[in-house]
């Protein structure tokens, strides 16, 4: 049992710490890029019009070090981002930096960094990085997908490093696979990354028979679906899957690679998710880290729909004020989820032999 453990009785309102910085509004990968400053106003304008901000610890997140990006990435990687300060460079044909694209990214790392110590030194229950540029598909070595650093492994990385903790899961329902994510671990036992995705999809990894190598076999799960997927499907993947995953696993702390582009108004993905669907999956999934007294950080990665934006995140912060979390059943799937589920289960099996 994690000595950080929580005594919060189940359903009370829970500390919220929130994070922000106006950088990462000035984040500016390109003219009618989809990965916009947009996003976060729209966010924004969705916990203002309800309310929301009231019942959050609202925080400006320091800036990550060096020392915390190079236990994921090349030191000669790192050091070349940051020479790009104050610049507009393009990177790949989809990422770019601008001028205070380096500031922003140091401090999203930095957020998920102090969020981690945050909810395991108790300050607050949960912590949420509505951060920019997000940092899943970024591998160790390049920057990828919109992302420059790769925040989240930043975060567990410095968890184990520091924090003294043996086991965090990373939980990443992005409609893109994060590669990036996958490969800084892949070979360890330390971190379970669990990704349910749309598939084949950019960035062409994810596939169910890829559950990690050596000491890391078995502790990576790729939930690939194919297009056209919504809310019982991945209800049902959370439900027959994640959850026992969670239980077995027993992590001491998880991290959210929160994307919402597998909402049914997403511009690129191709998913069909509603904000009903959202609500029900990570009710469930709360539901069990409540159950284990497992903290949890959130860190935001894709959705590029600002209506979905302006109204799913909202209900999210909601659902974690409140701490009214329940287990929800999952309706019978597309037959085409229940044979994923039935795949990895049996690659899974397979790291067993």
């Amino acid at each position: 049992m994690s000595r950080f453990n929580f005594e919060n009785p189940a359903h009370t309102m829970k500390r919220v710490r929130f994070y922000e910085h106006p950088s990462w509004q000035e984040h500016n990968p390109g003219t009618g890029h989809p990965e916009c400053a947009d996003r976060l106003r729209a966010i924004d304008t969705g916990l203002t019009e309800r309310g929301l901000y009231d019942k959050l610890v609202r925080t400006a997140p320091p800036q990550v070090t060096t020392g915390d990006l190079c236990r994921v990435h090349d030191s000669a990687y790192v050091e070349s981002i940051l020479s790009l300060r104050g610049k507009n460079v393009p990177l790949d044909g989809d990422t770019a930096v601008s001028p205070r694209s380096v500031e922003a990214a140091l401090y999203a790392a930095g957020a998920v960094k102090a969020g981690v110590r945050a909810v395991l030194e108790k300050t607050c229950d949960i912590a949420f990085c509505p951060i920019r540029p997000p940092g899943h598909h970024a591998e160790s070595n390049r920057a990828m997908g919109f992302c420059l650093f790769n925040n989240v492994a930043v975060g567990a990385a410095y968890a184990l490093a520091e924090m003294n903790l043996k086991r965090v899961m990373i939980i990443d329902p992005d409609v893109h696979h994060g590669n990036g994510t996958q490969h800084i671990f892949y070979d360890r036992a330390d971190v379970f990354y669990f990704s349910i995705h749309q598939y084949p999809f950019f960035p062409g990894t994810g596939a169910a028979e890829e559950t990690g190598s050596r000491e890391g076999a078995g502790h990576t799960v790729n939930v690939p679906l194919p297009p056209g997927m919504g809310d019982r499907e991945y209800l049902y993947v959370v439900e027959r899957l994640l959850c026992p995953l969670i239980a077995d696993y027993r992590p001491e702390l998880v991290l959210f690679s929160a994307g919402f582009d597998a909402h049914i108004l997403d511009p690129l993905g191709q998913m069909d998710v509603s904000n009903e669907g959202f609500r029900a999956m990570f009710e469930t999934v709360l539901h069990t880290l409540e159950d284990l007294a497992i903290p949890s950080v959130f860190a935001l990665e894709g959705g590029y729909s600002l209506e979905a934006l302006r109204s799913v995140v909202p209900d999210l912060i909601d659902l974690l004020v409140s701490g009214d979390w329940t287990a929800q059943a999952a309706s019978e799937p597309n037959p085409a989820a229940v044979r994923t589920v039935d795949q990895v289960r049996r690659c899974l099996a397979g790291t067993q032999g």
